[in-house]
């Protein structure tokens, strides 16, 4: 299925106990509040899906993986509630993920910034390309990563966030993002990635079904409380984003 380019696309494909759901935006990935919201409950669609053993989440074209939540959504928020609701997106598919009951594979061929890290380091296992740097930007327009950070501190602990965070200008390659362990492996090419996806997750639609979900289980566990935690969280974005700090630093991504 999919939805109209000004929203982004969405698409899921099944095969052979694996499901592929790919998304896309002309923005660079970026994610309006819709598309946030359809993956989210595709997700969870497939999650309770019996005939689907593995999930493979990725997105289109051949440059960014995903550039985060819509910016022109953000410049439009305009009060509290708008705000949290805005930031509760990326907090709901991270659940989504967390919950769905299958083992979540990870195909990052470019660049992720701000959201897309947080979807990466939600994944259960992530393959990637050396095209595939990271950012998280927040503090340059007066707000934070505070949605996303379980996810990613769960992946690159305490003080990988720190570093992202803190340096938000600057860009950390695939290899640190493997070294820190977001990424499993890093590929020269999205052709020797596509290849090892594909044995990989053949591989774990072979193995039993019940395994594969309490092994899921077991990953998160010490997560019980992220479906309070991550709403605080949004609630604390979207308080931010109405600073005076972040108005003005929004004001040159106007149209």
């Amino acid at each position: 299925m999919s939805a109209t380019r000004t929203n982004g696309s969405l698409y899921t494909e099944i095969q052979n106990n694996i499901a592929t759901i790919a998304f896309g935006h002309p923005a660079s990935n970026s994610f309006p509040s819709e598309l946030l919201d359809r993956l989210t409950k595709e997700i969870i669609s497939v999650g309770k899906n019996t005939e689907v053993f593995v999930i493979i989440l990725k997105s289109e074209g051949e440059k960014a993986f995903c550039a985060g939540a819509s910016f022109d959504e953000l410049v439009a928020i305009s009060n509290l509630e708008q705000g949290k609701q805005f930031f509760s997106g990326f907090a709901n598919v991270i659940n989504a993920i967390r919950t769905c009951g299958k083992l979540v594979i990870g195909r990052i061929q470019g660049k992720a910034v701000g959201g897309g890290v947080g979807l990466a380091a939600a994944c259960d296992y992530v393959l990637a390309t050396e095209n595939a740097a990271i950012k998280l930007s927040e503090f340059t327009i007066g707000i934070g990563p505070f949605v996303i950070e379980p996810a990613v501190t769960r992946k690159i602990g305490v003080s990988g966030t720190a570093e992202l965070t803190i340096d938000a200008t600057n860009w950390k390659n695939a290899y640190w993002a493997k070294e820190k362990g977001l990424y499993a492996r890093v590929f020269e090419t999205a052709k020797e990635l596509d290849a090892a996806i594909e044995l990989l997750s053949e591989k774990l639609a072979s193995y039993n079904i019940a395994a594969l979900s309490e092994m899921k289980k077991v990953l998160w566990e010490g997560t019980e409380d992220w479906a309070d935690l991550l709403e605080e969280r949004a609630a604390v974005s979207g308080e931010l984003v109405l600073s005076e700090f972040t108005k003005k630093a929004l004001e040159k991504f106007k149209k």
